[in-house]
Parts: structure tokens; sequence; C-alpha cells
């Protein structure tokens, strides 16, 4: 059976890929295995547009795993939810005979992939995952792909409503780990949808330390 080809992107078909991907259908929702497969093909696309050569297994991992701090199994309450999925791709890789060189590249990927700018100044495969979210999430880079590209990523892997369920999703992942969002991007979302939550504050953290001045 010939590999699955979306938008000219090759999905990759390795026992890894294919274990990645079942885990990722298990243990999350449509609305986040859809998701993930796109971010993963909108990297791609970023990544072929732009001339980079990137390791599309180690990308494809990376994509797949980015969101899985937010699914039951894999949520945490004491870190950053891009940290559980860091966490879990980092030891997949490396029960798969990868080294620590292209596992720790999988786990920066992921746990930068809400942090702006950054990625997009490292290794190829953290520089796509975030391409992908951004894209697929905020609509970065819309228009640097085709309307044809679009839809057919879209056909293959449908986004019925997700702006409210993605924003419903990362609520429902963080809202008992409030701490965990100080200083980054998901404090927004708490702040939009749980009520009595407060923002920490940096400038008061630093009046307030236990230094005199």
């Amino acid at each position: 059976m010939s590999a699955e080809t979306i938008a000219g992107v090759r999905i990759p078909d390795s026992r890894m890929a294919r274990e990645a991907t079942e885990l990722v259908r298990e243990v999350a929702t449509p609305l986040v295995f859809h998701h993930s497969r796109r971010v993963f093909v909108f990297g791609a696309l970023r990544g072929g547009a732009s001339g980079l050569e990137f390791d599309a297994e180690l990308l494809y991992v990376g994509a797949m795993f980015h969101d899985l701090g937010l699914t039951e199994k894999y949520r945490s309450t004491d870190q950053r939810f891009e940290i559980d999925g860091a966490d879990e791709a980092r030891r997949f890789l490396r029960a798969h005979g990868h080294d620590v060189a292209a596992a720790e590249r999988v786990w920066t990927a992921i746990a930068l992939h809400t942090t702006p700018e950054i990625p997009l100044h490292m290794a190829p495969e953290i520089a796509l995952v975030t391409r992908g979210v951004e894209l697929d999430v905020l609509g970065i880079g819309y228009e640097s792909i085709t309307d044809d590209q679009r839809a057919e990523v879209v056909a293959a892997h449908p986004r019925p409503n997700f702006k409210t369920e993605i924003l419903a999703a990362f609520t429902e992942g963080i809202r008992h780990r409030p701490q965990t969002t100080f200083g980054n991007v998901k404090a927004d979302v708490l702040a939009h949808f749980v009520p009595g939550f407060e923002r920490a504050d940096f400038v008061e953290i630093i009046e307030n330390s236990p230094w005199a001045a």
C-alpha cells in the first residue's frame, strides 16, 4: 500500500510513525488528532517553500505529540502542558532508537511551540512545528500556501468549529494548573474562560521579592 500524501506532502509511514499516529489517535480527541496532523502538513509545506532540509519523521513526531499535554492521559498538574508532550516525545523517540540529540530536538520543538519568535531561529524541525501551529491556530502564514493546498489539507483533516473547540481544549487542559501559564500565551485563555483567574504580575513579583532593594 502506498504512503498517504496530502497536498503533496508524504505522511511518514515507518513503524515509528505509525505507532505515533495510533498513540495520538487513541488518547486524544478527534479535534487534537486532526489539528496535529494539519500541523505536520502545514509545517512541511512551509519548510519546503523555504527550502529547508528537515527530518520528516522527527517533524511528524513533534507535530503529533505537541498537544499531548492537553489529554487526560498525559496532562500533569505541576508543569506547562507543552512540557508534558515534550517529555513523552523524548521517551518515545529514545525507545525507538533515536539518539539523544534527535530526541532533544523534538523535545525543544514541542516545549517552545507556544513561545513566539525563538523557535523560528532554531533547527528546522523546531521552527516548523511552530510554523505549523501558527498557521493552523493563529492563521500566521495563511497566504503562504495556496487555496488548493489548504482545501486538500482540510478535506483530509477537517476543522469544524475549530476556533471555539481548540480554545475549549486549551482551557480544559490547563485550568487545573493556572500557575503554569505565567509568562506565556495560555494566560490569555484562562483570563477569557475561567472566572476568577488572576494573572501573576511580573512587576509585582520583582517588587515583592525578599531582596531589600
